[in-house]
Parts: structure tokens; sequence; C-alpha cells
């Protein structure tokens, strides 16, 4: 979960209780361990040499487990994008101890004070990974970028690579990236925004200390570097899956727009907050004219994010296009597979495809099976993020026991309501009698317990 930094221990105690009661893995059966220290030692004998490529990594500062390294250059009016993902399919076998701990997984889950991993460390931050030096095992993308941001893929191969440096997001310079790194994220947001799509990035949030024993929840925007480098991934991404779709194969992210009921919730929350949202306007016009650092409009984003009907996957279906509202074009994900179990088996049918092979009768299998199965892990990764928002806020509230907030109503349930916090990124639900959507109220805080995470409010009046 890495939408709330802990950096003081603060929620230590709480954490553990979640890990626990969700049974977090805490680590490996000894027999996975073991294949995996087995294979991380497997000779690397498929691989071109692109040893020469000066490729780069860029990641928070601490992450050991690196996915993607990257450069960029130009070819004529286009750029091309070499992505090297890390070869994690060179490591795991169909079937393997590795692989059936993978698929019991499904994905690593993410807490403030570490994450429980898809794979063993001495692959997922060590053989697998890409570290800087080398040589490591890796699977290059090509991705050909024109002008007006349409990406396709010229083509896809295993290789060893070097990569030259470890850069982190709140470090890195313009000196460290390839020249042509920030003109290929703004083609990536020319070419999002003539297709209307919109991405829903909301700040990070961190824990802060306030002093006098008290803590609060505080927004942190995402930086430049972390968004242009999340355009690298969309723009490999979106090649990957039209080169899928066209060759009748292939596993895709799909997500449906918000409800009628969600829309109407987000409209009242909007009004709440005392956002200007033009009834004129659909939601992603409106989105786009956010600003993250502003308080009200970083918990209106949080707000998009928790009314999604939340994404899926789908395998290839004869005559059925695979779509993704918010991104509005078809969608795969292949370029985490040390996080995510689906990105292995869709970087496999686009080595095949790309290569013009068939692609192997075990990876259209796991496409039959990995929707259930990443829908199970991703719903689980869920509950815990909202456990850890949800103890994240009452510590943040501990000590405030008795004082007034204001608030809006978002929607009703009967005589529940649910209300968002207009000056903090909390929501919760309140029996208000007769309440309207958008209205304004004023809430009393009476108890903020971390034993069962839950804050209990009551109106004033």
């Amino acid at each position: 979960m890495k939408a709330i930094h802990d950096p003081h221990g603060v929620l230590a105690h709480g954490l553990a209780a979640i890990r626990s009661q969700y049974q977090v893995p805490a680590g490996f059966p000894p027999q996975v361990l073991e294949a995996a220290t087995r294979a991380a030692a497997r000779p690397l004998i498929d691989h071109a040499d692109r040893s020469s490529v000066p490729f780069v990594t860029l990641d928070p500062a601490t992450s050991t487990d690196l996915d993607q390294a990257f450069w960029i250059e130009p070819s004529g009016a286009d750029l091309i994008l070499q992505y090297a993902i890390a070869d994690v399919a060179w490591f795991v076998d169909d079937g393997d101890a590795i692989d059936v701990e993978a698929w019991r997984r499904g994905t690593t889950i993410y807490l403030p004070d570490g994450k429980a991993g898809l794979y063993p460390p001495v692959l997922a931050e060590g053989a697998a990974s890409l570290l800087p030096g080398g040589p490591r095992p890796a699977v290059i993308f090509t991705v050909r970028l024109r002008p007006d941001g349409e990406a396709t893929l010229d083509s896809a191969e295993r290789a060893l690579i070097r990569s030259r440096a470890k850069l982190a997001y709140d470090a890195v310079t313009a000196a460290d990236l390839p020249p042509a790194f920030a003109e290929f994220a703004a083609r990536m947001d020319a070419a999002e925004k003539m297709r209307g799509a919109v991405r829903v990035d909301p700040p990070e949030q961190e824990v802060e200390a306030l002093g006098d024993g008290r803590y609060g929840l505080a927004f942190r925007p995402l930086l430049p570097s972390e968004q242009h480098n999340a355009a690298l991934s969309l723009a490999a991404n979106l090649a990957i899956a039209a080169a899928l779709q066209q060759a009748g194969t292939g596993l895709f992210r799909v997500m449906a727009g918000p409800t009628a009921k969600a829309m109407a919730r987000l409209r009242s929350t909007a009004a709440g907050l005392g956002l200007d949202w033009p009834q004129s306007d659909d939601l992603k016009a409106f989105e786009r004219t956010l600003d993250p650092t502003n308080p009200h409009h970083a918990a209106f984003m949080l707000a998009v994010r928790r009314a999604g009907n939340g994404a899926g996957y789908a395998p290839w279906i004869p005559g059925v296009t695979p779509w993704h509202e918010a991104i509005s074009a078809t969608y795969a994900h292949a370029t985490a597979p040390l996080r995510r179990l689906a990105d292995r088996h869709v970087i496999r049918a686009t080595l095949a495809v790309a290569n013009g092979k068939p692609v192997p009768d075990e990876v259209e299998d796991a496409f039959r099976r990995l929707p259930a199965v990443m829908a199970k892990a991703d719903a689980t990764s869920g509950v815990i993020e909202r456990a850890v928002i949800d103890l994240a806020e009452v510590v943040m509230l501990q000590g405030r026991e008795g004082e007034r907030f204001a608030a809006c109503v978002t929607d009703l349930d009967g005589e529940s309501a649910r209300v968002q916090l207009v000056d903090l990124p909390v929501i919760t639900r309140v029996k208000l009698p007769g309440a309207a959507p958008g209205a304004r109220v004023e809430l009393r805080l009476d108890s903020a317990d971390t034993a069962s995470r839950r804050l209990i409010f009551a109106p004033t009046g």
C-alpha cells in the first residue's frame, strides 16, 4: 500500500494487527525459498547482449525490486523507447514451487512498514531485479512514439542489460536522464488529452508529527519525475495491448466508468468541498482542472479513486474490444512482473507475438484463469489499504475527541449518511436523518479507537 507513509512508526502496533487479521504472509515456505535460490543461479544463456545501451532505472530511493530500466533516442520525428523489463519468467517455471506460491499471492502487498512480496527476495530484490551493474536478464520492448503520441511496438527480445544508475524520484536531475525524457512524457500527455483520458493520480498521504504526541495526514503531490516515468509504462502497455489484440490473444486491464450513483456522490462531494464543478463539464474535464497541492482538490481526487467501479482483467474474446475507461484505450499490464502475477504471462505472450511464434498453451490457459486470481488479490490489497487508511485517520484524530469538524454529505442510505470532512482527507458514516446530498454539516468527534480502527462522529445540532 503506497498511499500512506509512516516515517515515525506511529502506526506500528495497528499495522501488526492488520497483518495478523488479514494473514499477510511474513515470509515464504522453505521449499519456495530453496527453489528461488536454485533459480537465482540459473545460467543466462538465451539473451542477446545489449549491455552497451545506457539503461537507467527511476524509482523511490529505497526500492530494490526494480522492474523497469529505460533509454530513449530520437529516430527522425519519432522517439524510440527501449524499455527493459525484469525477465521473471527466466527464473520461474510453470508449476514449480515459486510459480505455485505466486499464483496463491497474486500481487505484492504493500504496507507502510514493509511489503509481502510476490516472489522471494533472492529473486525480486536480487537476481531478477534490474539493479545497477549486471549483467541482468530482461525483456526489452522497443516502443516507437510518434509526434502525435501514438505508441506502437517495434520489437521484443530477451537481452542482458547493465543499468548505469539507480535514480531516485526525489533526487534525479534532467542531466541524469535521456535528453528526450520530458519530451516523451509531453507527447503522451498530449495524446491522453486528445482521446479524453484522465489518469487520477491523487497525492500520497504521509503521517506527520505535529508535536505534543499528535499526528496528522499530509498530502504529498507526485513529483514531475514520477509523472514522467509513469508515461513510459503507459506507452509500453498501450503498445503491447494493441499488438496482442491484433494477434487475437492477451490479457487486458479493463475498467468501466463510475455509476450514476457514484457520479451523484461525486457532485455532492465537490459541492461540499466548495469546488466549482460546472454542470456542463463531465468528470474528466473537471479532473483536468484539479491542483493536487490544494487540500480540497486532493481530497476530491481521493474521492474519485474510491468512486470508480474498480479495474479488472479480461482475456481476449473474439469480437470484443477490451476497454479501460480512465485511459480511454485498450490497455494491458506488462511492466511490473516482480509485483503482479499477470504481467509475467503477458510478457511471455508479447515475446511470442512480436517474434512470429505461437503463444504457449500454458500462457493461453493462464489468461483464462488469471482474471479470478487477480480479482481476489486486488480485493485483498484493497481491504488492507482501507484498513491502513482507517488506522491512519484514527491516529490522526486521537486526542481530538470533543472537537467539531465541518463536513459535507456525499450520499445517503436511509438515516445513515456518508460524509467527507471538509478540511481533512477523512470519509466516514454518521446518522443524519433528513440530510441531503451536498449539505454542509457540523460533526463532533466522540471516539477515535485504534483497536477497532473506527471513528465515531455525531451531529452537533
